[in-house]
């Protein structure tokens, strides 16, 4: 793998824990060498699993622990907690009146049609959702000075009820925070040990729904991460790791243990991002204009759109949704998110069959314990996995590299038993159809996901990588008429690198709502200074420094009436005079990008305005060798038979990926292994290696 650390000697490593497995990437830029490593995730103490992957990966490298300059972490620890509901018992403190926020929500039915709607509970009983008298207006300044003697009363229920954390969100505290900070201050001196969770420090911005939802959140992981964070910087700590521990935020930048540790609820899809960083990397490493980012793991799917080597961001998140794909029916939290969408299509996806007689795959998934069944842990329902083993796709001896022999027998028993006797056909045909199935549902959700942005899949690049992504990579890429697939060396385990290319950031937003015409640019300038102190005072913090710090601005804009807003990117302006002239512009440039019109002479109004502020990252490239020339013929281990649509079982040529010199070219079907993942070319594709020992896959001509 010819991931090479230019300008530093530094020793980095890139942990990413998945639903199935915890992926390694070891970056030595002194000796411009990759070690990569993936074992199975251990669930009931993940970082059980990073030590034990980390000392091995050590091992084989040759490293002492204490010559490792930097661990970067990224976890689905968050996205599980809050779906699985096994967080803290939490209290909400609230302004009186508004106890009853969570359960109203917007007051939408998501699906007007379900008789039987179902909509997600709180993170919050009601019993422990405790109002207190206080009172601000809109513009932050006080109506009502907040009662302390009510705060006591309340300290006495959450000592008695043995709460574990709490969250206090106060009607309109994003524009003046000083009634929160003094609730605070009186429950930590009743509930020593307690962590407190403000709503206008997690979440500063309108809408007081999504933000005593994010403050909720934030407290209902807090005490489990911190446990977590604290158990595994004491692991690393006692092995002799002696550098920086930081960790992966949702919208792709990075962060220290202390401040994860204080805002967990940033880390939420800290994984996802990831595999869209190292993604971000390569698009601008090939010079691609329009990437689709395909990360297919053990659990899920994720798909992200990267333009101009930038990926889609947004401000807002839905967390464990009760149903897959309806918008509102989960949590929703305002943080700063890698804009991406995730469905249960995975290699441990289960199918089965429905109370209809129909087969389904997903989105429940066998993880790592049991895992598949060709994994021989214990799992007996058959998976996305065990139907791509017998359809040929991934070898029975070297899955892993050979060290996590694959189950044959146990899988046609599980898909005779579980798919084929229900349907009344056969083993191979069951598998063919759980195959068909999860990669319509991919290739359904991407072109949704796309027409959403105004986009067309065939004007995309994809970028495929994850342990199953190449396996699937090309059907999808057929099914949405995507006419070129890159697939990286190093697929399997790339998430990881993703934590190694991207820079330490801080997301921040105030938010000052006024029409376009009537804004207060003093106010404003002393928003936007307050935020650059504490970009640099994060940034730049102790063993945390940072040069130079690169800054993107953008507001949050609307019109007058719409219950929505969108961003609006502008330049580093001086904020001191009015640059309402320039603020419309740019609102009109973007509202008629996403939307083809505009709609003129109506009120434009500001909410939001926000800043990026990002670091600096050890600069890393993927480098050609020094001299290679492309061998004349490459032989393929073995001829293995595969399933390919309208062709059936295929005497396939099965190359290893190691060997591939850059320029090797070949017509499909084949099939490339590598120790982490396995790239699948179909017929009527053609395959070369590129000078970055990247798979270039497109159709052959006609």
């Amino acid at each position: 793998m010819n991931i090479q650390a230019q300008a530093s000697g530094a020793i980095r490593i890139g942990i990413d824990v998945g639903g199935t497995f915890t992926d390694f990437v070891l970056i030595d830029g002194q000796k411009q060498k990759v070690s990569l490593g993936k074992r199975l995730t251990t669930h009931a103490d993940p970082s059980r699993g990073i030590i034990e992957g980390l000392d091995r990966l050590l091992a084989e490298g040759g490293y002492p622990i204490d010559e490792v300059d930097g661990v970067v972490h990224g976890t689905t620890l968050i996205t599980n907690t809050v779906i699985e509901r096994n967080g803290a018992k939490i209290a909400l403190v609230t302004t009186r009146g508004f106890r009853d926020s969570l359960e109203l929500g917007k007051e939408i039915r998501h699906d007007r049609h379900d008789l039987h709607l179902r909509r997600p509970e709180p993170l919050v009983p009601r019993h422990l959702r405790l109002e207190v008298t206080e009172r601000l207006r809109a513009s932050g300044d006080v109506l009502l000075g907040l009662v302390e003697s009510e705060l006591l009363d309340v300290a006495q229920t959450l000592k008695n009820e043995e709460v574990e954390a709490v969250a206090i969100c106060f009607l309109h505290s994003y524009a003046n925070g000083v009634h929160e900070r003094l609730a605070r201050a009186i429950l930590e001196q009743e509930l020593p040990g307690v962590p407190i969770t403000l709503s206008h420090e997690i979440a500063p911005e309108i809408r007081e729904y999504e933000r005593a939802n994010t403050a909720c959140a934030n407290a209902y992981v807090q005490p489990m991460m911190d446990r977590y964070l604290t158990s595994l910087d004491t692991k690393l700590r006692q092995r002799g790791f002696s550098g920086t521990l930081r960790l992966m935020l949702s919208g792709g930048g990075l962060t220290s243990v202390d401040l994860a540790q204080q805002r967990p609820i940033h880390l939420l899809e800290s994984g996802p991002a990831a595999g869209a960083a190292a993604a971000t990397f390569y698009s601008r490493l090939l010079g691609l204009s329009q990437v689709i980012s395909f990360d297919m793991g053990g659990t899920t799917a994720k798909m992200c759109l990267i333009h101009h080597g930038r990926p889609e961001y947004s401000t807002e998140f839905e967390a464990a949704r009760v149903s897959r794909f309806q918008k509102g029916s989960g949590l929703p939290m305002k943080i700063p998110v890698i804009d991406l969408i995730e469905i249960g299509a995975g290699g441990g996806s289960l199918a089965r069959i429905d109370g209809m007689g129909l087969l389904k795959v997903g989105p429940q998934s066998a993880g790592s314990e049991p895992g598949p069944v060709c994994y021989g842990r214990g799992g007996t329902q058959p998976t996305v996995t065990d139907a791509d083993l017998l359809l040929g796709y991934i070898s029975p001896t070297y899955f892993l590299g050979g060290e996590m022999p694959l189950h044959l027998g146990k899988v046609v028993d599980a898909l005779t038993k579980d798919v084929a006797e229900p349907l009344g056909i056969d083993a191979s045909t069951a598998a063919i159809g759980i195959r068909k199935i999860v990669d319509d549902n991919m290739a359904a959700a991407t072109r949704i996901y796309i027409a959403e942005k105004g986009g067309d899949p065939r004007d995309y690049s994809m970028l495929a990588f994850g342990g199953a992504g190449p396996v699937h990579a090309c059907a999808l890429a057929r099914l949405l008429g995507v006419r070129r697939l890159i697939v990286p060396i190093g697929a399997g385990v790339m998430s990881a690198l993703g934590f190694l290319v991207a820079a330490p950031t801080i997301d921040l937003a105030r938010s000052y709502g006024a029409p376009i015409s009537r804004i207060d640019w003093r106010r404003v300038s002393a928003l936007i200074r307050e935020m650059d102190a504490e970009a640099a005072a994060f940034l730049n913090s102790p063993g945390e420094h940072v040069d130079p710090i690169v800054r993107l601005y953008s507001v949050d804009m609307r019109y007058s009436g719409q219950g929505f807003e969108i961003p609006v990117a502008v330049p580093a302006l001086s904020f001191e005079r009015d640059e309402s002239s320039l603020l419309e512009a740019k609102f009109l440039e973007a509202y008629e990008r996403r939307f083809g019109r505009s709609i003129p002479g109506v009120t434009i109004e500001v909410l939001t305005w926000r800043l990026k502020a990002v670091g600096t990252v050890p600069p890393v490239s993927v480098a050609p060798p020094a001299s290679e020339a492309c061998a004349a013929i490459v032989q393929p281990k073995e001829q293995r038979l595969v399933f390919f649509d309208g062709r059936g079982m295929t005497s396939t040529p099965v190359y290893d990926r190691y060997s591939l010199p850059s320029g090797f070219q070949l017509e499909g079907p084949a099939i490339f292994e590598e120790r982490e993942s396995t790239t699948i070319v179909e017929p009527g594709y053609f395959c070369e290696v590129d000078p970055y020992r990247n798979l270039v896959v497109q159709p052959c001509e006609a």
